[in-house]
């Protein structure tokens, strides 16, 4: 058998025998600062990254690293407090492990979240975008053998985020009163904040948001027919006309997250409990 799937299956092994054998209506990735919806699963089963074999563990700013099971939205979920990123020297295969692991979990659905910059000149802090489609400027994660047992080795990416998510997204959005953005989302590797001219160059190529993350775990998941829903919290106004004592901090990033990070519960809450 292809030692990545031996990896994948010892690390689902793990997780099932400390959750039991429920099978999880659906996965969630929670992105920086955002980790406040962890908060609101209910009867939580919490295992550390640490402890999950082949795992990696997560350094960045506002990523607790734990994997979560209980119920939200009255259904029984499993969430990643905190993601893993390129930046941080692991592969991809690693970055995305956990997400292969939710598809031999069972899940249905797959919710992604970060903290991005608004590079859309009419996006504030603080805002909620759906992503409606995005740019990868990171390396593709499917690049290598094809894990035949999961997808094809030409997975479509016509329609990466669900149609019929989004839609009821909005729906649930004006019910609860939640402004909503709408917009591509564009990931490069980071670490470093974007320059000016980077963040005018992925305006003029079509980016409203830009960040270092969530593209390859929805590459994955859309590789093993996983549907998507994705939401950027904008946290910095990511421009190129700053004043010329302007800096972009990440303990900034983290608050603007968690300021925003109700409402986005409340969204993936509602999609939970009505999909």
């Amino acid at each position: 058998m292809d030692e990545r799937v031996l990896r994948i299956n010892e690390a689902a092994e793990y997780i099932k025998s400390k959750i039991g054998e429920q099978t999880p209506y659906a996965g969630i990735v929670l992105g920086s600062g955002l980790g406040k919806l962890a908060d609101k699963i209910e009867n939580p089963i919490v295992v550390s990254y640490r402890d999950i074999p082949n795992f990696a563990r997560s350094t960045a700013v506002g990523h607790k690293g734990n994997f979560i099971a209980g119920y939200l939205g009255g259904k029984f979920v499993v969430a990643m407090q905190g993601r893993f990123h390129y930046y941080e020297g692991y592969p991809m295969e690693q970055v995305t492990l956990p997400i292969r692991v939710m598809k031999v979990l069972g899940i249905k659905y797959l919710f992604v979240s970060n903290a991005a910059g608004g590079v859309n000149f009419s996006f504030t802090v603080g805002d909620l975008m759906i992503i409606r489609d995005h740019i990868n400027l990171l390396p593709n994660p499917l690049i290598g053998k094809n894990l035949e047992d999961f997808g094809p080795r030409f997975p479509d990416m016509t329609r990466p985020y669900d149609l019929s998510v989004m839609a009821l997204a909005k729906e649930i959005a004006q019910e609860e009163n939640i402004t909503l953005k709408e917009g591509v989302y564009l990931a490069s590797t980071g670490p470093t904040y974007e320059t000016p001219a980077e963040y005018k160059y992925f305006r003029t190529i079509g980016a409203d948001a830009v960040g270092m993350s969530t593209i390859p775990e929805v590459i994955v998941a859309r590789h093993s027919s996983i549907p998507v829903f994705g939401i950027s919290v904008i946290t910095n106004e990511a421009h190129d006309d700053y004043a010329d004592d302007y800096v972009n901090d990440g303990d900034d990033v983290v608050k603007a997250a968690d300021a925003a990070a109700d409402r986005m519960t409340l969204l993936f809450t509602k999609l939970i409990e009505r999909l």
